[in-house]
């Protein structure tokens, strides 16, 4: 396996960082999660554009342009012979000393990873989830905003530490308010008969890419009503659907939330046909990859 690694491919055992670096260090830095399937890179332009308001957001200057990213990650999929994979992309604030000052960081780091991903079991697309609710909370915009896709993931992994106590694979987050924000790694989204709704991004939501791709697909070719908007458990608990998305989940339905089973207890019709439409939309949209 080869990684970018500051400008240049090398083996996976020579992929190193310094212990220094302020990635390691403080969870200093940005990524993004992107897929490649059928030989083209979905929503490339989308993640870079948020990668970047993400570096900005914490005042990290990228050391390349947008098009020597996009560059780079396509020549990474090309070195390791890739046409569905997962791409890692992190920026980190790069070598420093043992201080917090980002001015003793003077290059960041950047390094692109491309490999295989499943994160959920085809039985969960099949059947559905059994999904918690954390008693961990959502961290406040005023502190770390949520829709910074930051190194520093603890508040998820809390999250999802209890999940994994539960034996479950993944649990809402609530915001301070109480109100449902999202989940360790995955949007949420309820069905309400022919509405389909999800927490807006100032709620504690990070703007997911494969959410606004599925708002997009149920809005113009499902023709469902689309909205933004707080809701709590109970909604959760009574609602027709709920399904979750990501990068690497895509959309995954939710069979039981906490005790409640959702709906009849299997996938709904609007989360199979929108898991459908996705599918069909990723196998022929995208940046060619090329070949090496």
């Amino acid at each position: 396996m080869k990684i970018y690694l500051d400008g240049a491919l090398v083996d996976k055992e020579k992929a190193v960082v310094s212990v220094f670096d302020h990635g390691l260090l403080y969870g200093d830095g940005v990524f993004e999660g992107i897929r490649a399937y059928n030989g083209r890179v979905f929503q490339l332009s989308e993640h870079l554009d948020r990668l970047f308001r993400s570096a900005r957001a914490i005042l990290l200057e990228i050391p390349l342009t947008k098009k020597q990213m996009e560059a780079a990650v396509l020549q990474t999929l090309r070195a390791n012979a890739l046409r569905d994979a997962y791409v890692r992309l992190v920026v980190t604030r790069g070598l420093g000393d043992l201080g917090l000052d980002p001015r003793k960081c003077p290059k960041p780091t950047v390094f692109i990873i491309a490999d295989k991903i499943k994160l959920y079991p085809q039985e969960f697309y099949d059947n559905g989830l059994h999904v918690i609710t954390a008693t961990t909370r959502r961290n406040i915009p005023e502190a770390l905003n949520p829709t910074i896709k930051s190194l520093n993931y603890l508040n998820n992994i809390l999250a999802k530490m209890e999940a994994v106590r539960q034996n479950a694979p993944e649990a809402i987050m609530l915001n301070r308010e109480g109100f449902v924000a999202e989940c360790t790694g995955d949007n949420i989204f309820l069905v309400k008969q022919k509405t389909l709704i999800t927490p807006p991004t100032w709620a504690g939501a990070l703007e997911g890419v494969t959410r606004n791709v599925v708002m997009d697909i149920a809005r113009k070719t499902l023709k469902l009503t689309v909205k933004e908007d707080l809701f709590t458990p109970y909604d959760v608990h009574v609602a027709d659907e709920v399904f979750l998305t990501g990068t690497a989940a895509e959309v995954v339905p939710v069979a039981t939330v906490d005790a409640h089973s959702i709906g009849n207890g299997k996938p709904g019709p609007v989360t199979l046909a929108l898991m459908r439409k996705f599918r069909e939309l990723t196998q022929h949209s995208g940046v060619l990859i090329g070949k090496k």
